[in-house]
């Protein structure tokens, strides 16, 4: 038993000396082409015609700066109501038939976005054009087509005895359970 562990003992004593002396061989080897390699020289860089920056950028995003707040707001002025301070405006109407609800862009004096019970689609599915379950269809319908056009954002203003009534707060509370925020940030000046 004595000489097997010895001579275990001189075979990982042989391998460990020849690993060593690879190594230190490889070592030396590596040294000597150092001396004899030389720098790469540098190369002039090769500018695509594909990566050319234009002089004149143009945003190719016009609300990205509405989504950022920075985007300029008419102030209008002082005595007029609604105020003109807004990017969208929501109105919502109710006649003797029917309710519609319109999103007007502060440039513009027609609807970017509109839905009405007298839409077909939404007509056949309603009972009444008038009821407190159409204000939350109309709601519902016209928050699904904001989200759909990108509007997250709107500024709903309402005189306070009509927001009062039942029609409106069905109306509002489908529209922000639909995902839209009924109000704007604050503009930033920087």
């Amino acid at each position: 038993m004595a000489l097997f562990t010895d001579v275990c003992r001189s075979v990982r004593t042989l391998l460990g000396q020849c690993q060593r002396s690879a190594a230190a061989a490889a070592w030396i080897h590596c040294q000597s082409s150092r001396k004899y390699s030389q720098a790469a020289p540098d190369q002039e860089p090769v500018v695509s015609d594909n990566e050319a920056i234009n002089k004149a950028f143009v945003n190719r995003n016009p609300r990205n700066l509405e989504l950022m707040a920075l985007a300029i707001k008419d102030r209008g002025w002082a005595t007029v109501w609604p105020s003109r301070q807004y990017y969208h405006r929501l109105v919502f109407r109710r006649t003797q038939h029917h309710i519609t609800a319109e999103v007007f862009s502060s440039d513009s004096i027609d609807p970017v976005l509109s839905c009405s019970t007298k839409e077909w689609a939404l007509k056949r599915e309603l009972g009444s054009t008038r009821s407190v379950a159409a204000c939350r269809a109309v709601g519902d319908v016209l928050a699904q087509r904001c989200r759909e056009a990108g509007i997250t954002r709107i500024v709903y203003r309402e005189i306070p005895w009509k927001f009062r009534k039942e029609a409106n707060q069905t109306f509002w509370t489908a529209m922000k359970e639909g995902g839209v925020t009924l109000g704007e940030q604050r503009q930033k000046f920087i």
